[in-house]
């Protein structure tokens, strides 16, 4: 305890400030996109707000306390918490369906754990520390391709059965970029694309009950409007959410959209909401604080006192950005709808926890040697 008390060098203020300016105005655009959909389902206009409220508070408490733990310690921590993410990613197989999905452990007295979030934190954690350890050899195969791609694709193949692409994908993403920042030739790139179709193939052919609902996915991405009722509803109400907004939007609390036409709009779907009610000026907005994110945590990597640290912020800020990416083509309809939440925005407990938790690993690595 006196260890997290001592006096440590000052951490990055404004990559703080960023974090903090996303939280709360997260927590805004939640109360007011979820109190409708609250109210139908619960009774309770603040049921979802109510616990973010919450995960906030232990958020921001996690975060304080991870960045003032010198973060070399998930050098020890980075192989257990991998094995940890893949059971819990196996027996959420086992879990009820919600919306043809098994996504999340139901855990009496606490609520729900998504295991894809721990999952996350822990590539970029196991990652990070072989390539710090074997910076050096990257070219070669054996080291450089072998042992991240094993780790991809067992994680992958436990995401798939869920099914949760866009997990997948991100995830995927991540480990890609790390592998590309820490020195993997790029001809390992070239033949990971050719493997990739393969794999695709070899899923397929494995697990086909994936395929109809891929193909169910693409249909409506192609045409939301050939299924107005069914599979492209949701796309279909996000864009007349989006388009209502018009450049300055409906004013805060004023959609229309989220008063049970948007089926998710604390969820997936929460930035049609900021669309609708703070129009292109606040969706330019909330891109813009994530791409400031982005900027900033390159820099803290870019500053970083060695190689370990620089990889753990590239990974974390890179998640972000990349997930904040996809959800925003997802609701735009620019790619097809895959499940992604929006960070800091997005109702979910786990994810505002992790981010914050990660957050804080990256202000931990500003502070520099500790």
């Amino acid at each position: 305890m006196k260890k997290l008390l001592r006096p440590l060098p000052g951490m990055d203020l404004p990559f703080l400030i960023l974090v903090l300016t996303l939280v709360g105005f997260g927590l805004v655009m939640l109360a007011s996109a979820s109190s409708a959909v609250a109210l139908y389902r619960r009774g309770d206009a603040w049921a979802y707000l109510r616990p973010q409220l919450l995960y906030a508070a232990l958020g921001l408490c996690g975060m304080w306390l991870a960045s003032r733990v010198d973060y070399h310690i998930f050098h020890k921590l980075a192989w257990p918490l991998l094995g940890l993410s893949l059971i819990l990613l196996a027996a959420v197989l086992f879990m009820p369906e919600y919306n043809g999905c098994r996504r999340w452990l139901v855990i009496p007295g606490f609520g729900t754990l998504q295991p894809s979030e721990i999952a996350k934190f822990a590539v970029v954690l196991v990652f990070s520390h072989i390539i710090a350890l074997n910076h050096d050899r990257m070219k070669d195969f054996s080291v450089g391709v072998l042992p991240f791609a094993l780790v991809l694709g067992v994680v992958a193949a436990l995401m798939l059965l869920e099914p949760h692409l866009s997990g997948t994908v991100l995830i995927l993403g991540i480990g890609a970029v790390l592998m590309f920042v820490g020195g993997t030739g790029l001809r390992w790139f070239l033949l990971a694309g050719a493997g990739g179709v393969g794999a695709i193939g070899a899923a397929v052919a494995v697990m086909p009950d994936l395929v109809p609902y891929a193909a169910d996915r693409l249909r409506s991405w192609l045409d939301p409007f050939a299924d107005p009722l069914g599979d492209g509803h949701q796309t279909i109400q996000s864009l007349y959410a989006i388009g209502s907004g018009g450049a300055t939007g409906l004013g805060l609390g004023e959609s229309r959209q989220k008063h049970l036409f948007v089926p998710e709009p604390q969820n997936d779907f929460i930035f049609s909401i900021v669309c609708e009610e703070l129009g292109f000026v606040g969706a330019c907005a909330v891109v813009g604080l994530f791409v400031l994110l982005l900027c900033r945590g390159i820099t803290i990597a870019a500053h970083a006192p060695d190689r370990f640290g620089a990889l753990l912020v590239v990974g974390f800020v890179v998640q972000v950005a990349l997930q904040a990416v996809l959800n925003v083509a997802v609701v735009t309809n620019t790619i097809p709808n895959t499940g992604i939440s929006l960070p800091f925005f997005s109702s979910g407990g786990t994810s505002l926890m992790m981010l914050l938790g990660e957050m804080g690993v990256v202000l931990g690595v500003s502070r520099g040697e500790m």
